[in-house]
């Protein structure tokens, strides 16, 4: 059963490759359908099994029948032409003979193929200009009543004809429809998927740049003043060494939460620390007032609740922009922090009164970048830009309950 199923299923997709083999094969089985009936006796009762061999086949009747047949092997490429030579055909027959023209037969499924090929408006049309021709053909030739079971019966077929070809059509257009709508659900998903992909990459790098430029830049720092200090001062020393200490165990404790978000299943625990916010702010400045940068702070609401994506942004935005004011403003720059609760906004600002002579920048570095990506994310506004009389501000307004929309930035 296996093989003969696995036979089966090899000669199908053979004849789906060559549909012109298979149309052959229809025009021949039904030039031999027509041909047998041909020798029926059209006389006999209809109650009763037929009688072969009483009547033959004139010879017109059998150039009509090979006619027709040939026609057929043609039926996709020209499904109307085709139509047409078999509806030609049977009424020809029809008109010429008193027997009921057999080459209806080949005239059901040239009908058929039309309707199957074509659009539901044009089937009915040329479905009835089928029928009535065919029909009143039968009535007006032949010998026995125009409401003979003959007539009625071409009337019947054609009528089927047209409607199976058309169900056959509405139930491919329904499966193509499907295996469409699955290919274009299947491409979304990919599409959906890469897009996921690609905004998590460009959220893990904005956070492993902010952990990685803030305290990279304190241990520089507090490296410098323990190597300038080291033979005159060693206490200070020590000291400044403790905090490239702690800032190297605070960067890779970071480091290893942003990290754990790449563990695959199976993998050791991740770690749970929560993400940092500004609940943490006061341990954040302190690093920089350690690190030699004297910082204040405005805080508005010290009992303020943010949502998780707009307390972790209002965090990396002030620890990337005292970052930049530590890098970039010079020495004796100070810096102050202000967060405030404006109506449905939170408003984060960083300013500083540096000159510019630290370390220089082109300005197209990826801390900026980064703020911009963050602010956009939360649908707020960024500004940034140097302050009427020297330094430097940095101002971010991120609504409380974070929406997307395009981001808006002025300098």
């Amino acid at each position: 059963m296996t093989s003969l199923g696995t036979g089966f299923d090899r000669v199908r997709r053979w004849l789906r490759v060559h549909p012109l083999a298979f149309d052959a094969g229809l025009a021949a089985a039904v030039l031999v359908c027509m041909v047998a009936s041909s020798f029926a006796d059209p006389r006999a009762r209809h109650d009763a099994l037929p009688e072969f061999g009483q009547e033959a086949p004139g010879l017109g009747s059998v150039v009509l029948m090979v006619l027709a047949a040939g026609a057929l092997v043609f039926r996709r490429r020209n499904p109307f032409p085709v139509l047409v030579v078999n509806g030609a055909a049977a009424v020809a027959e029809l008109l010429t003979d008193d027997a009921s023209s057999p080459i209806t037969l080949s005239c059901f499924v040239a009908l058929y193929t039309v309707a199957s090929r074509t659009d539901r408006p044009t089937t009915w049309r040329v479905g009835l200009l089928t029928t009535a021709t065919l029909t009143l053909a039968a009535m007006l030739s032949g010998p026995a009543p125009w409401y003979s079971q003959e007539n009625l019966g071409i009337f019947a077929w054609t009528g089927m004809a047209s409607a199976v070809g058309d169900a056959v059509r509405s139930r491919r257009a329904f499966i193509d429809a499907i295996r469409e709508r699955a290919e274009r659900a299947e491409r979304t998903r990919e599409e959906e998927a890469r897009r996921r992909v690609a905004e998590e990459r460009l959220r893990i790098a904005r956070d492993l740049h902010d952990v990685v430029a803030h305290h990279i830049a304190l241990v520089n720092v507090q490296a410098g003043v323990a190597s300038h200090v080291m033979d005159r001062r060693p206490d200070q020393a020590k000291e400044a060494l403790a905090h490239v200490r702690e800032a190297s165990r605070s960067a890779l404790n970071e480091l290893r939460a942003t990290v754990g978000l790449l563990r695959q299943s199976g993998d050791p625990a991740a770690p749970t620390e929560p993400a940092p916010g500004l609940a943490l702010l006061d341990e954040l400045v302190g690093t920089f007032r350690h690190a030699g940068l004297p910082v204040t702070v405005a805080h508005g609401d010290a009992e303020l609740r943010l949502p998780a994506a707009v307390d972790l942004a209002a965090y990396r935005i002030i620890q990337e922009a005292l970052t930049n004011v530590r890098k970039h403003a010079g020495p004796g720059a100070k810096a102050e922090v202000s967060v405030v609760r404006v109506g449905p906004t939170i408003e984060v600002t960083v300013l500083d009164d540096g000159t510019g002579t630290g370390e220089p920048s082109d300005g197209s570095g990826h801390g900026l970048l980064g703020m911009r990506e963050r602010v956009s994310a939360l649908g707020g506004t960024l500004n940034v830009g140097p302050r009427y009389g020297g330094g430097f501000r940095t101002q971010a307004i991120l609504p409380v309950k974070a929406r997307t929309r395009p981001t808006r930035e002025t300098t």
